[in-house]
């Protein structure tokens, strides 16, 4: 008989919003493939039902919540855990420590839980006082009542351990692997230059201000690519289009959804600039390194985790700082032809699709068998 597995707290399967979206594409089917029958919990028009992708054989089920930037998470949590709750699966797998409100009550219905905590959420500038309150609230509540925990880096679980007194096994992301592309024909006047290319969410914690300010410096030279936006407006969207409006080698693409397009610039990029300074394992990070950008990165404790010793540079979060870095790069062919390589050969050795797939496999696995770990388990290696 299969084992039964919900998947809690994300957009819905397949779904392209986050990094929580990317892990269940690549999840689902996996624990399919050896046999799981999983269930996958969504919102409404947020699933590409005609993805050509699409696994027939994960059940996905979409439930009702309030759709607001403070609530959406918890109403769409809580309607799912009912459902869950009604249909007792052999397991959960709850993404976002935000959903550990509701996590009693899989507990009293005897629904073991796997739950990955995401990144230190109340730490980001984006979330106003009240929102950081119910994500902090959230991590107490999950660190009482969750049966297993993930963390997608090793600098996360330390926290967790340091603040919550809990540990757990680390499953970081993986990324895909693609053969040598073209540049996109809107993109074809890149070809044969050296460009600074940066993909991000437009949201400060993110230090788009600052390479906002950098790209005036570094267009000066050469191209500069901006993939992203805040999806609603707002004065970084003006900034970035004020700067592709007046400079003719700075180029805003907003955001990009066309995979083969995004990673033919990742591949073509000479300076990729990765800025998330919260957080654990960036997924972008993790493809970006698998198709051999060379990458300059802020300097924070997951960014040196993730990149150990091939990135070119950790810089400060000043333009100065980044426009210096990515210059030096960008004039350095041969450093850029040997920064690819390594990136490459890093991300294969530790940040694979495969290797996250087969932990989430064995955490959920050991939770219907009723394994406790005695320590935690770590992927990658350090």
């Amino acid at each position: 008989m299969s084992k039964r597995v919900a998947i809690i707290g994300t957009r819905g399967y397949p779904s392209y919003y986050g990094g929580f979206e990317t892990a269940v594409r690549q999840v689902a089917p996996a624990l399919a493939d050896v046999g799981w029958d999983v269930t996958v919990y969504g919102r409404p028009g947020q699933e590409r039902p005609d993805d050509p992708t699409l696994d027939t054989r994960i059940t996905r089920r979409v439930t009702r919540g309030l759709e607001s930037r403070s609530l959406s998470t918890l109403t769409y949590g809580l309607t799912a855990v009912l459902d869950t709750v009604r249909r007792r699966p052999d397991v959960a797998l709850v993404m976002n420590c935000a959903n550990g409100y509701w996590l009693p009550l899989l507990k009293l219905a005897g629904i073991p839980t796997v739950v990955n905590v995401d990144g230190i959420e109340w730490e980001r500038a984006k979330w106003g006082r009240i929102a950081k309150a119910v994500f902090k609230t959230g991590a107490r509540m999950t660190a009482w009542s969750a049966d297993r925990l993930v963390f997608d880096a090793r600098a996360i679980g330390e926290y967790w351990q340091r603040v919550f007194d809990k540990d757990g096994v680390v499953i970081p992301y993986g990324g895909t692997t693609a053969s040598a592309l073209p540049l996109h024909p809107e993109d074809a006047h890149l070809a044969g230059r050296p460009f600074a290319l940066v993909v991000a969410r437009f949201v400060p914690e993110n230090t788009v201000p600052e390479f906002l300010a950098a790209a005036e410096r570094i267009a000066r030279r050469f191209p500069v690519v901006i993939v992203g936006s805040t999806g609603y407006g707002g004065e970084l969207d003006q900034h970035a289009r004020l700067l592709a409006d007046t400079r003719p080698d700075v180029h805003w693409l907003g955001h990009v959804a066309d995979d083969d397009r995004l990673f033919a610039l990742w591949q073509h990029a000479g300076a990729y600039f990765h800025g998330h300074s919260v957080g654990g394992t960036n997924p972008a990070l993790v493809q970006a390194m698998h198709l051999g950008a060379p990458t300059i990165a802020r300097d924070t404790v997951y960014n040196r985790e993730v990149l150990a010793d091939t990135a070119a540079a950790f810089v400060e979060p000043r333009p100065d700082a980044i426009a210096d870095a990515v210059l030096t790069l960008l004039s350095d062919p041969t450093e850029q032809n040997r920064l690819s390589r390594v990136v490459r050969d890093r991300a294969l050795q530790h940040y694979t699709w495969r290797g996250v797939c087969d932990a989430y496999e064995r955490a959920l696995d050991e939770q219907v068998r009723g394994v406790v770990a005695d320590r935690p388990e770590a992927v990658p290696a350090a």
